[in-house]
């Protein structure tokens, strides 16, 4: 059985949160109260400490009975001390238990200045004593202690305490509760997402995660699924390329050994059979010498070995030679090649040998999947940049397929490869070259009614006049 530590820690983590700000919560409120009793007692005590202070100095028919009625009536205990620290009165019956008054308070009281502190008996019950000093005008004849018990203020701090330790078992008993149910909710999909990973990293890219939420652990899982897909369709395109280049180089391969076999042999028996066997083999190293520049390319693109030579073009004269150079493979297809170019377009920065080779890809691309109709390349500048688009009225593109054209290895209408030949590398290395000379390549398309490839570059004069400035 699989341990979830993520769970684990989580939960560990929170409930860990918990209790600190449980125990924190407890002690500020036990804090609270005990504050809240001990000023409301110190407060009562000296209050009624002043009241028995007053009627002794007030009323010379002050006597033992009277402060036993009144110390009764407070639910307090009296002692009043004479001149010479002896007991004249006392609030209860039988032998008092004195042991808290103590002979440096005394002095304080006799002295005129009060007196207020704790104390506890053998038993653990504490007490609160305030003691007054009672005046007959400027001087101090006697004084009061006034003893109030702490036990009711003990017990309800104690009830109150009872109760917090309930509350806060209460409190952590459901918050631990919620919080392996909150940790196992929030741990599931980074649990499921590891068990993905795992298969991918075995090679099983078709598994895919079941997205049930839209916060950030959702777009990871969607990050995930978009890679595992991006991986499927790599691997899809690579298997398809292997078979594709296996079969390309096969061909050519097998006609050049066939036909150079027949010519070796003697096996040829007129001048012309031997022109078309040698122009056979001509074309098939042609086709052969193609593949293996594309893959070297491919080879340069992946290491960052890919060199340019960055000069000033002339973007119109180097259409008008790759026109030229394609115009022959049109011509025999019967398509119509035409191009509307600008005169206000400015020179770019460019590599001339690189740019010639997109635009020659984009053009046979054109014409190889073009049976009737027009290609048309348009040279324009727009704002500030310069639009060089190659269109045509071929076969077109599938919308689900046009985010992948630019990828290694993919190939569109893989049902009719053989048919219109190509590696799937061509536009990859479109696209890298004219990115590589700071332009943009995009492409718009329709299924039965042609396509359109647009190489957008920035505008060449303001280039030039940032380079003067500078």
């Amino acid at each position: 059985m699989t341990i979830n530590r993520i769970g684990l820690k989580l939960g560990a983590i929170i409930m860990v949160l918990m209790i600190v700000i449980l125990v924190s919560s407890g002690l500020a409120v036990d804090r609270l109260f005990t504050n809240f009793y001990d000023t409301q007692l110190r407060e009562d005590t000296e209050e009624i400490a002043a009241h028995f202070t007053t009627m002794a100095e007030s009323n010379d028919t002050f006597s033992q009975s009277m402060l036993r009625a009144f110390a009764k009536f407070s639910n307090v205990k009296a002692f009043w001390l004479n001149a010479d620290g002896k007991i004249l009165a006392l609030s209860e019956e039988g032998q008092p238990n004195v042991s808290f008054i103590r002979a440096a308070d005394t002095r304080r009281l006799l002295s005129g200045r009060p007196v207020e502190f704790r104390t506890s008996d053998a038993q653990g019950n504490r007490f609160y004593v305030v003691g007054k000093p009672v005046k007959t005008g400027q001087f101090t004849r006697s004084a009061i202690y006034i003893v109030s018990s702490m036990k009711k203020a003990d017990d309800s701090l104690q009830r109150l305490r009872n109760l917090l330790m309930l509350s806060g078992l209460g409190a952590f008993l459901l918050a631990s509760g919620m919080i392996l149910i909150t940790s196992k909710l929030l741990s599931s999909p980074l649990l499921q997402m590891q068990k993905m990973t795992e298969k991918m990293a075995g090679g099983n890219w078709d598994t895919r995660l079941q997205i049930r939420s839209h916060d950030e652990i959702g777009m990871l899982g969607h990050s995930i699924n978009d890679l595992a897909a991006s991986l499927q369709r790599y691997r899809d395109t690579r298997q398809a390329f292997f078979s594709n280049i296996s079969h390309e180089l096969r061909t050519p391969v097998t006609y050049l050994q066939g036909y150079a076999r027949v010519l070796a042999d003697g096996l040829v028996d007129s001048d012309k059979e031997r022109r078309q066997y040698l122009s056979i083999i001509y074309q098939e190293s042609v086709r052969l010498g193609h593949l293996i520049n594309d893959l070297f390319d491919l080879s340069k693109m992946e290491e960052g070995q890919i060199t340019l030579t960055m000069e000033w073009l002339d973007l119109k004269e180097i259409i008008q030679t790759s026109v030229q150079k394609v115009k022959l493979k049109a011509e025999k297809k019967r398509l119509s090649l035409q191009m509307d170019l600008h005169d206000s377009v400015p020179l770019i920065r460019g590599d001339r040998k690189r740019m010639e080779q997109v635009l020659l890809n984009l053009l046979e691309n054109a014409i190889r999947y073009t049976e009737k109709g027009i290609i048309r390349v348009q040279l324009v500048r727009h704002k500030e940049t310069i639009v060089l688009s190659i269109s045509d009225t071929g076969m077109g593109i599938p919308k689900d397929e046009l985010p992948y054209i630019f990828d290694r290895f993919y190939r569109v209408e893989k049902s009719r490869a053989r048919k219109y030949g190509g590696t799937g590398l061509g536009l990859s290395i479109v696209k890298k070259y004219v990115e590589l000379q700071g332009g943009s390549l995009e492409v718009d398309s329709e299924p039965g009614r042609g396509s359109v490839f647009k190489l957008i570059f920035s505008d060449g004069q303001k280039q030039r006049k940032g380079r003067m400035k500078s």
